[in-house]
C-alpha cells in the first residue's frame, strides 16, 4: 500500500466522510435499520450514533481497513445494541449464511473492486426479504457532469483508494438480485463530479 495507502489515505477519506453534508444524509438513512445488522465498509465508525437502539438488535461492522477503524472515537461499551468489528472485505464476509434483516452500505459500493462477489456475499448472508440501506456518490444524470467523472476517473481512483466517481448505483443494486423500494436522488454542496448522493432502500 505505501506510505500513502497506509497513513494519508485513510485520514483524508475520514476528514471527508465526517462533512455536514454526508452526515446529514447518514442521519437520514440509519434510523431505518432493524434487526441484525451488517455494516459493509464502516469506516472509522461514523454510523454508529445513529442506529436506533429500539429496532437494532445487533450490529456487526466490517472493513479492510484496520488502519480507518483504529481512528473511532466512539466509547463502544456505551452502545446500546451489540458490536463487533472484523477487518474483511466485502467480497469475503466471514459470517454464517443468512443471519442479517438489514445490510448498511454508506459511500463503500463507489470503492469495493469486485462488487458483483460483494453483492453475491450481500444476498447470502441476508435473510430472506431482507433490506439494504444505501447512501453513496456515483455516476450524475448531467451529460456534462458524467463526462467529467469519466475523463477524471482513472486519477481519482489512483489517489482516492480505489474510489469511482462513475458507478452507476441503482444500476448496480438493480442488476445484482435487489429491487429498489425508495430512492432519493440530489446534488450534495461541493463539487458536482463528486457530489451527486444516492440515498434509499432495496429488498431482495
Amino acid at each position: 500500500m505505501g506510505l500513502y495507502g497506509r497513513y494519508v489515505l485513510p485520514k483524508l477519506v475520514n476528514w471527508a466522510c465526517r462533512q455536514g453534508p454526508p452526515m446529514q444524509q447518514r442521519a437520514r438513512l440509519i434510523p431505518a435499520a432493524e434487526g441484525k445488522v451488517l455494516e459493509i465498509g464502516i469506516g472509522s465508525g461514523l454510523n454508529l450514533g445513529f442506529y436506533d437502539a429500539k429496532k437494532v438488535q445487533s450490529v456487526v461492522g466490517i472493513d479492510p481497513s484496520e488502519a480507518t477503524w483504529r481512528q473511532h472515537d466512539i466509547d463502544l461499551h456505551s452502545l446500546p445494541f451489540a458490536f463487533e468489528f472484523i477487518a474483511a472485505p466485502a467480497e469475503s464476509i466471514p459470517v454464517e449464511d443468512g443471519i442479517f434483516d438489514t445490510i448498511v452500505t454508506t459511500y463503500t459500493l463507489c470503492t469495493i473492486p469486485d462488487y458483483e462477489q460483494a453483492f453475491a456475499e450481500f444476498r447470502r448472508v441476508l435473510k430472506p426479504g431482507g433490506q439494504l440501506l444505501f447512501c453513496e456518490h456515483g455516476r450524475a444524470p448531467d451529460t456534462g457532469v458524467a463526462k467529467w467523472q469519466d475523463r477524471i476517473n482513472p486519477i481519482w481512483k489512483k489517489f482516492g483508494g480505489g474510489c469511482n466517481l462513475n458507478r452507476n448505483i441503482p444500476a448496480l443494486i438493480r442488476e445484482n438480485g435487489f429491487q429498489i423500494t425508495d430512492l432519493e436522488t440530489l446534488y450534495l454542496p461541493g463539487w458536482k463530479p463528486a457530489t451527486f448522493n444516492f440515498r434509499g432502500r432495496a429488498r431482495l
